[in-house]
């Protein structure tokens, strides 16, 4: 692999390639087609990758601290990755691993995580406007202050998630499971809640303009 080439931008076809705990930092790879590529540990802070094609990558470990992340990392491997402050809107995250990622002040407005496995992760503060995390798992996930108005949550898994002060108005929760999810002070105007499983859920203080169904005990 011709890492001055890929650095330079004039390699743009590098999928499959090995570049594990490489230092790419800073470098322009809009475009650039990594799908499954080894990338353990590189460091990608402030690297440009809009358009890129990351699908079925492994980015276990990798600092993309502040990266343009607008690409497509569907089903690829974020498992510990550093994201804090990344661009990920509209980005391609269906079926990808982001367990135990850090993702703090990335913005994630319009991203498809459907069916991703998010379990643990700290969402606190994030912008997940419009987000498709349908079939998601979000079980333990801290979303404290996250912004998911619009979202669509629908049969995601949010059991013992922190929602505290999380605006969820508009969204779509439709066969959610939360239970002994952490809603206080949440915003919950105009959110789908059929279905939803809110057994042993914290709904002290939570904003809403209709009843909650009936799905188990829940501490108000």
């Amino acid at each position: 692999m011709d890492l001055q080439a890929v650095r330079s931008g004039k390699l743009k076809h590098s999928a499959g390639a090995d570049l594990q705990d490489e230092d790419l930092s800073n470098t322009d790879l809009n475009g650039i087609d990594l799908a499954g590529a080894k990338l353990t540990g590189a460091d990608f802070t402030g690297s440009k990758l809009s358009g890129a094609s990351l699908d079925g990558a492994n980015l276990i470990g990798c600092q993309l601290v502040g990266a343009d992340l607008r690409a497509n990392l569907m089903g690829a491997n974020l498992m510990q990755a550093d994201l804090t402050e990344a661009d990920l809107r509209g980005s391609n995250l269906r079926g990808a691993n982001l367990m135990r990622a850090r993702l703090t002040r990335a913005t994630l407005t319009g991203a498809f995580l459907s069916g991703a496995n998010l379990m643990g992760v700290s969402f606190q503060g994030v912008d997940l406007r419009g987000a498709d995390l349908r079939g998601a798992n979000l079980s333990g996930a801290n979303l404290h202050g996250a912004n998911l108005s619009q979202a669509d949550l629908q049969g995601a898994l949010l059991t013992e998630a922190n929602l505290e002060e999380a605006d969820l108005q508009g969204a779509n929760l439709a066969g959610a499971n939360l239970a002994g999810a952490n809603l206080l002070c949440a915003e919950l105007e105009n959110a789908n809640l059929e279905g939803v499983n809110l057994t042993g859920a914290c709904l002290v203080g939570t904003k809403l303009d209709g009843s909650i169904p009936h799905s188990g005990p829940s501490h108000s």
